[in-house]
């Protein structure tokens, strides 16, 4: 009786152990078509950390000077009614006077205003335009 209980034992175990590592890979294979483009989960990380040295809004500076220039940009990017939404949310990054802008917008004309705004702003040293122009709505 004893004999039998422990092969049931180490039969479940076995079964348990292998069952695991099918949800393993299931959820492996899951993680790909969730990510899209049938880029793995590690490819998608991978290529997230390729873009990690582009500036977010978390780089902006913390002086007087770049709050002012960001404020300013800003101001005049909200305060044109020429611009769509998509537009006027990009992303307005200053540090040491270099300004960071990011997002899209509807047309190359919007990006070109953009980009004029920021660079006619007291204090820019320069601009880096990373605005992209979505065709697709």
């Amino acid at each position: 009786m004893f004999r039998a209980a422990l092969v049931l034992v180490v039969l479940g175990v076995a079964l348990n152990i292998t069952g695991c590592s099918r949800k393993s890979e299931t959820r492996t294979e899951a993680s790909t078509t969730e990510t899209g483009m049938g880029m793995s989960a590690d490819e998608t990380k991978r290529q997230a950390s390729a873009n990690d040295s582009l500036p977010t809004a978390t780089d902006q500076g913390e002086s007087e000077a770049d709050r002012t220039i960001t404020q300013t940009i800003r101001q005049a990017v909200v305060g044109n009614n020429a611009l769509s939404m998509d537009a006027r949310n990009v992303q307005i990054i200053t540090a040491n006077g270099v300004v960071t802008l990011r997002g899209a917008v509807k047309s190359d004309g919007e990006k070109t205003l953009i980009v004029q705004l920021a660079e006619q702003t007291p204090g820019v040293t320069r601009v880096d335009d990373m605005i992209e122009v979505n065709t697709g709505s």
